[in-house]
């Protein structure tokens, strides 16, 4: 296993461990609602956690969209995009498969909860909305570094391959 991967796999572990953590504790706190007896309110209850949870990547589609029309990148076929909206759509391409997966998961799941169990959903669409917000955060942050470390690299310079 390389360096990075390592890296990669202590900030997964402990990503996945503060989100199981966040989640129990939001889930002592929530609520319980009784009125969540039968599945057909579960699904609706569970539909509207999820209502919730696609803002991040409402959001993400809206950042692409607003950074192809003001730049040269209107034109998506013609591959101008900076690294920023490159990025941006990553994480775009990647929040959408995230979301179906817990859109799926989050609806199972209501189908066999009991109505006091139901505080798990809205407990897990709050931790995944700060939980993508943070990969975003993350993803930005690792393009600066690999931007800095180009800029000062020769090689890249000499390429132009940094941006602008």
């Amino acid at each position: 296993m390389t360096r990075d991967q390592k890296i990669v796999g202590v900030r997964a572990a402990s990503g996945v461990t503060a989100m199981v953590a966040a989640i129990a504790g939001i889930y002592q706190l929530w609520p319980a609602n009784p009125s969540l007896a039968d599945v057909s309110s579960r699904l609706a209850y569970a539909l509207q956690a999820n209502a919730f949870a696609v803002l991040p990547l409402l959001i993400g589609i809206m950042t692409v969209g607003n950074n192809r029309f003001l730049s040269e990148a209107i034109d998506p076929t013609l591959h101008k995009e900076d690294l920023g909206t490159q990025i941006n759509g990553r994480v775009v391409e990647n929040t959408l498969q995230q979301y179906l997966l817990f859109l799926i998961g989050t609806l199972a799941l209501s189908v066999n909860l009991t109505a006091e169990q139901m505080r798990a959903i809205p407990a897990a669409a709050l931790v995944f909305v700060v939980a993508r917000i943070a990969f975003w955060i993350g993803y930005r942050i690792l393009e600066d570094t690999l931007l800095n470390n180009c800029m000062r690299s020769p090689q890249c310079r000499k390429h132009d391959d940094c941006g602008p």
